[in-house]
């Protein structure tokens, strides 16, 4: 993939409070400074830089926040067979785009 980018500091937070919830830390899953944003960003989905999607290995934890049109989005944080972070990834019920990014506040956890 090209077309990298930093990541956010909310995208980060977000990540880190998602890690922290299935009792880990940025030490055993670091988070990449560059990600690559699929679907160019419309939904919010973004896959680490270091990481293989090829090679999907498990979701750690899955999370659900109502955006601000009231549509419900579902966040899965994925990580590869090498045990990196692979993919914060979005997915939007209605598929429309995401119009604003969550805080962890905001979420419901539902699994780990």
């Amino acid at each position: 993939m090209s077309n990298y980018r930093i990541i956010k500091k909310e995208e980060k937070a977000l990540v880190s409070f998602l890690i922290n919830h299935c009792g880990f830390s940025a030490l055993d899953y670091p988070i990449a400074d560059e990600v690559f944003e699929y679907e160019g960003g419309i939904m919010g989905s973004i896959n680490f830089a270091g990481s293989d999607p090829d090679l999907y290995d498990a979701d750690m934890v899955q999370a659900e926040y109502v955006d601000s049109d009231g549509i419900e989005v579902v966040i899965t944080l994925t990580r590869d067979k090498n045990n990196r972070l692979l993919d914060l990834d979005f997915w939007k019920v209605n598929f429309s785009k995401l119009i604003r990014y969550p805080t962890p506040e905001l979420l419901t956890l539902l699994r780990k």
